[in-house]
Parts: structure tokens; sequence; C-alpha cells
């Protein structure tokens, strides 16, 4: 439960809405409301040619037509002296190369900038999208004892969902195999995982060989196992942060308890926000870094 959603919801139950939560309810008018959590899986809303549309999946077009939308009015008309939506796309495209060229290096930002910058910004909207006022708290369901309670409800924060979580982890994915393959080659790539480094021979050579092989195959187990990390990390905190904004509206069951007592959690859960979208985007970024760099320079590769 977010904080505006307690405001409106309790408008809403006040008015006799038939279709819309009502999580929070008068205390004035006795009115109460069944504690609705938020579940594993996201809801179907539709199903168009056996391809199921979910309340998870729309918030997500919601956040790329928002992104697609800005960027086109802020670059329409490009200025030596730049409106205020070019000046902050400008500001914020600019900060970003340049956070990036610092921690991957100037060659690898070029060829992986879109990526990065694109992750980051979709994942922070979607996010900060979820605290809005009826996500997660508008939709179908039915009169209870307690009132109205959703059974399915039409949005559902983006990243809550544990499917596009991991999407995005092999999306990325796939984009390492190609960029890794592009800086090394076939056989140098083979080589960054189970060549032995440094200068050895004889009998020690044969031991670090199998050293490395066998380091080379917990490298590979490593490396398949990143994008279930990185989409688990990212899932588990927008889903526990959720919960938890419900769990401390209804901590006090009166109606200014439900609206004061979450505040100082919703504005961690914007800062939250921010930082797991950072998180994702720099942790792929130093594992495209530490694929694509050569042993002997310790920098980005050169092509």
């Amino acid at each position: 439960m977010r904080l505006f959603n307690l405001i409106v919801s309790s408008v809403l139950a006040s008015a006799g809405a038939t279709t819309f939560a009502a999580e929070g309810a008068h205390a004035e008018a006795g009115a109460a409301v069944a504690h609705h959590e938020l579940t594993a899986k996201a809801v179907e809303l539709w199903n168009i040619g056996g391809f199921p549309i979910t309340n998870s999946m729309l918030v997500t077009w919601i956040v790329a037509l928002v992104l697609i939308t800005f960027a086109q009015v802020a670059t329409r008309k490009m200025t030596l002296v730049p409106s205020g939506a070019q000046n902050f796309l400008e500001w914020l495209v600019e900060g970003l190369y340049g956070f990036l060229e610092g921690v991957i290096g100037s060659e690898l930002v070029k060829k992986t900038f879109w990526f990065f910058a694109t992750i980051f910004l979709f994942i922070l909207w979607s996010n900060w999208l979820g605290l809005l006022p009826g996500i997660g708290t508008v939709g179908y369901g039915h009169t209870g004892e307690h009132g109205f309670q959703v059974s399915e409800p039409w949005f559902r924060g983006a990243n809550a969902d544990l499917n596009m979580t991991l999407s995005m982890s092999v999306t990325f994915f796939v984009c390492w195999i190609v960029w890794a393959l592009q800086a090394n080659g076939p056989i140098g790539f083979l080589k960054h995982l189970f060549a032995p480094k440094g200068e050895t021979t004889g009998l020690l050579k044969m031991l670090m060989i199998l050293v490395f092989l066998a380091v080379g195959v917990l490298e590979v187990v490593s490396i398949a196992f990143r994008p279930v990390s990185l989409s688990f990390r990212l899932f588990g905190n927008i889903f526990a942060g959720e919960n938890m904004l419900e769990s401390m509206a209804n901590l006090v069951p009166s109606w200014l308890g439900r609206v004061l007592i979450p505040i100082p959690f919703y504005f961690m859960e914007l800062l939250v926000g921010i930082v797991q979208a950072l998180v994702f985007m720099l942790l792929t970024a130093v594992f495209t870094m530490l694929i694509c760099q050569h042993d002997e320079d310790h920098g980005p590769a050169h092509h």
C-alpha cells in the first residue's frame, strides 16, 4: 500500500465504488477493508490469440511509452539554447555517459552505452511508477465481509514480476556474449576463461593448466547463474518493498495511522528505486568490462 493509494482508495470506498480497490477505510464512516498483499504471480488481464497480457506487462508498456514520448519531445527541435526538456535529457545522458566512462573505459562505453543507459532509466521509472496511486489498488474484485476487495488489480509494478526482471537479465546475457566475442574472438574468449595466466614452465605449467581449467569451469557456472542472481535481486527488493508498504499501512486500523505510518517507508522506497536501478546497471557494466578487457593492459578492449 502506498501513501497516495491510501487517500485514493479511502475516497473510492466512501463513494461506494464497485470496481475499485478500497484498502484504506475512513474512520468516521466506520468502513473496513481487507488487507490485500501483493501476490507473487502477475494477474492475467486478457488473452489475445493464446498470448497472455498481464497487469505487469501493461505497466511495462506504459513506462516504455512515457520514456519514448519524452525522448521524442525533447529531441524534436534541437537548438543551441535548449528547452527545459532538451536540457534535462542532455544533462541526464551526459551524466550517465561520464559515469559509465569512468567505470568501463572510453572505448567500451561507446559500444555499450545504449544498453546500460536504457536499462537504468527503464528500471528507475518502473520502480517509481509502482508508487503512484492506483498501482495495485485499482481493478476487478468483489464485495466481501470487509467491503470491496480487489482480486485482479489492473496495474502491477513491472519489476515486482519475476518474468520482467528475468527477461532483462537474459537480454543482458545475450548482449554480454556478443560483446565478449567481438572483443576477444571465439578463441580468445575460451582463453580468457580457461587459459593459465602468467609465465610458467615444466611441471608447474602443467599444474597451472589443470588449476585454471577447474577455475574456468567454476567461472562458466558463475556466468550461467548471473541472469538468475540479477533477476532475483531486483525482483526481491521491489516485491518486498511493496509488501512492506502495505503491511505498514495496515499496522494501525485508524485512517490517520494508515496514512502517516507509511510516509518514511514511502520515501525509502523512492531511494530503493534509484539504488536498485544503479546496482543493476553497475553490475552488468562491470561484468562486461571484466570479459572485454585485455589482461596485458587491464583496460577495455580496442578494435
